[in-house]
C-alpha cells in the first residue's frame, strides 16, 4: 500500500470517529434533556399534587359548608328565621310541648317507642301542640353524620306534610329501623329512603327522594341544630311546657312510659 493511500485511510477513519463522537454527543444531550424534562414534570406533578391535597384538606366539608350557608332553603310548614320553628298541632291548642331530640339518640328512641303514640293522640285531640327542636350533638361525639343527615331528611318529610314528618320521625325511632348509637346508618341516604318506604306519604315520592339525595335541607338542618345548641338544653329527650321541664314524678328525667308521661303532662297542663 502506498503512503498516500495509508494516509487517506487514516484520515477517513478519523472522520468516521469524529462523526460518531458527534452523533453520540447529540444522543447523550437529547437523553439528558428528556431526563431533565421528565424530572421537571415529575416535580411539578408532585408539587401540584401536594397543592391539590392542601386545597382539598382545607376545603370545608359538606356539613361545614351547610353550617355557614347564607341562603337557607326551609321546608314548608315552618316558621321563623331560617324556618327553624316547627310547630305541629291544632292552632286552637293553647299549650305547646317543646320536644328536644337527636335522631341517633337511643333514649329518644326508647321514649318514642313507649310514648310516641300517646303524644300523637294528645296532639290530634288538641290538648297541646308540639314544637320540635332537632339536635345533632351525637355526630360530634362519634365523628359521624347520621344525626345531621336524618334531620335534613326530616326536613324533606316536613316539606311533604306535618303528618308525614311525625310518621317519619316515629319510623326513624322505631325498633325496626333505629340503629345502635355508634352505628352511623342514618348517614346513608339509601337507608333513610328505606325507612321512608314505611310511610305511605313518602313511599315512591320522587320530590322527597330528590330532596334527601341532593341535601336540599342540609343548611336548614344545621340552623335547626344551632337553635338546639342555643336553647341551653344539654341532653335528649328533653320536654318543656311553658318553659318548665316536664319530667317523671320524683325525677329530673323525661317520662319514659305512657303512664309517667300522661301524669307529667296532666300536671304541666294545669300549671
Amino acid at each position: 500500500m502506498s503512503a498516500r493511500n495509508s494516509h487517506a485511510n487514516k484520515a477517513a477513519a478519523r472522520e468516521r470517529m469524529r462523526a460518531e463522537r458527534e452523533r453520540q454527543a447529540k444522543k447523550d444531550k437529547a437523553r439528558r434533556q428528556v431526563i431533565v424534562g421528565v424530572s421537571a414534570v415529575a416535580v411539578l406533578a408532585i408539587a401540584g399534587g401536594i397543592g391539590y391535597a392542601v386545597v382539598q384538606a382545607n376545603k370545608p366539608t359538606q356539613w361545614e359548608a351547610a353550617k355557614d350557608a347564607k341562603n337557607v332553603t326551609a321546608p314548608a310548614n315552618t316558621e321563623g328565621e331560617n324556618g327553624t320553628t316547627v310547630v305541629i298541632g291544632k292552632p286552637a291548642a293553647k299549650k305547646t310541648l317543646e320536644l328536644y331530640e337527636d335522631s341517633r339518640c337511643p333514649v329518644c328512641a326508647t321514649f318514642e317507642q313507649a310514648v310516641g303514640e300517646t303524644v300523637k293522640k294528645d296532639v290530634d285531640a288538641g290538648k297541646y301542640k308540639i314544637k320540635y327542636v332537632g339536635a345533632t350533638f351525637i355526630d360530634n361525639a362519634t365523628r359521624g353524620e347520621g344525626s345531621k343527615n336524618a334531620l335534613s331528611a326530616l326536613g324533606a318529610a316536613l316539606n311533604v306534610s306535618p303528618e308525614a314528618f311525625m310518621q317519619y320521625k316515629a319510623a326513624l325511632y322505631s325498633a325496626k329501623f333505629h340503629p345502635e348509637e355508634n352505628d352511623d346508618k342514618f348517614a346513608k341516604d339509601s337507608y333513610l329512603l328505606e325507612v321512608a318506604d314505611s310511610v305511605s306519604a313518602l313511599k315512591g315520592n320522587e320530590a322527597f327522594k330528590k330532596n334527601v339525595e341532593s341535601g336540599t335541607y342540609d343548611a336548614w338542618a344545621m340552623k335547626m341544630s344551632a337553635s338546639f345548641d342555643e336553647s341551653g338544653v344539654k341532653g335528649t329527650p328533653t320536654l318543656k311546657m311553658d318553659g318548665k321541664k316536664v319530667t317523671a314524678a320524683g325525677s329530673e328525667n323525661a317520662p319514659m312510659t305512657a303512664a309517667e308521661f300522661t301524669a307529667a303532662i296532666g300536671k304541666a297542663l294545669k300549671g
